[in-house]
């Protein structure tokens, strides 16, 4: 009697198990409640026209979340379009919808039109935008809006976060383009040239790398999470035949630092030294003014002139002059000086490391505010 009770506990205690195991099974395997009860990314449940469908890790919702707040942007000059490119509200109030977008988006338009995801069409108005930075603002008639995007951080993301871009690569036909990718690297310094007109590269910007697609049009656009939040403003591409997959975003902290400023169509004031320069590399130029320095110095900025009352020339930097470090950070051209500048305010005094002479030496400088 004994051996069949233990026979009917044994049996009952496998039984459980194996169903225990194909429960667990279809669980894990056909629903979302484990994902849901332990707070997991897993499958995600996509609902489109009644039609239910099951993808693994689908950024479908989060697309829902940014879509209708991205539009399309057309700047004209004298009824002839220049430029396209893309913009995402960030803001409303009482009568009007906000818009960021690239500054070199807008960059001499006389006239600039939106188009919404909804194809409604708006005029809109450049209230401010710098080339430094490669912001504008942008603002509509609140009637426009559909959508506010949601502000997020870069600061929080880990390099291979999921990332994702909405914005209008190629123009019109392609406008609503969904890509994603990889956060590939953060706080990457490029080189960049300001204007259309500038042969070299003449900035530096610290931006965020990602591998999602982007094309002409996608700038301005907004570089999200796989939470739908905004952290980043895409800005622009390296182009070679031999690159890529290399997209670069301006980070949103960077971005609404100075969103005050620019909403309110103030320029943006930048301190200076106070003397014109060029590159120690650039041997033609040197020539052209008579500039002679040691021919092992490859980096750094060469003073052409300083500029009499200025911070420089009160400290006596001279033509021939040439300087390779701010407060201590390697300056490897003018990019670089104006970068490590920039962290700064007009007024401030910073330490200067210059070669005359072939000889190094260190001075104050207080900094001058850009006309």
């Amino acid at each position: 009697m004994k051996k069949k009770e233990n026979l009917k506990t044994i049996f009952l205690v496998v039984f459980s198990f194996v169903m225990g195991g194909i429960i667990m099974f279809a669980l894990l395997k056909w629903t979302p409640l484990v994902s849901q009860i332990l707070g997991t990314t897993g499958d995600t449940v996509v609902i489109r026209d009644d039609t239910q469908v099951y993808e693994k890790n689908s950024l479908a919702t989060s697309v829902d979340k940014i879509y209708d707040a991205v539009a399309m942007v057309s700047a004209y000059q004298n009824d002839t379009l220049v430029s396209t490119g893309s913009a995402f509200v960030y803001k409303t109030d009482d009568k009007y919808g906000y818009l960021l977008t690239n500054y070199h988006v807008v960059e001499g338009a006389d006239s600039v039109k939106l188009t919404m995801s909804d194809d409604k069409e708006a005029e809109a108005k450049v209230l401010g935008g710098d080339e430094y930075l490669d912001l504008a603002v942008l603002k509509i008639d609140k009637s426009n809006v559909s959508m506010v995007a949601n502000i997020g951080t870069s600061e929080d993301m880990h390099l291979g976060d999921t990332v994702f871009t909405v914005g209008t690569p190629m123009g019109e036909e392609y406008r609503g383009t969904v890509t994603s990718g990889i956060l590939s690297g953060k706080d990457r310094m490029v080189s960049v040239s300001v204007t259309n007109t500038t042969t070299g590269n003449d900035w530096i910007m610290r931006v965020l790398q990602f591998d999602a697609s982007i094309n002409p049009g996608n700038s301005g656009g907004p570089l999200l999470n796989a939470n739908g939040e905004v952290i980043g403003i895409c800005s622009l591409k390296l182009v070679d035949d031999d690159i890529e997959g290399m997209g670069f975003a301006i980070p949103i902290e960077y971005a609404m630092n100075h969103i005050e400023s620019l909403e309110k169509g103030e320029e943006i004031s930048w301190p200076v030294l106070g003397v014109s320069m060029i590159n120690a590399s650039d041997t033609t130029g040197l020539y052209r003014n008579q500039i002679n320095i040691d021919r092992n110095i490859t980096e750094g900025v060469v003073v052409i002139q300083a500029e009499k009352g200025s911070g420089a020339y009160d400290a006596g930097l001279t033509t021939g002059d040439v300087i390779t470090k701010i407060d201590g950070k390697e300056v490897k051209d003018s990019a670089y000086l104006r970068y490590e500048l920039y962290q700064h305010q007009a007024g401030d005094t910073v330490k200067i490391t210059y070669i005359r002479n072939g000889k190094e030496n260190t001075i104050d400088v207080k900094l001058g505010k850009s006309s």
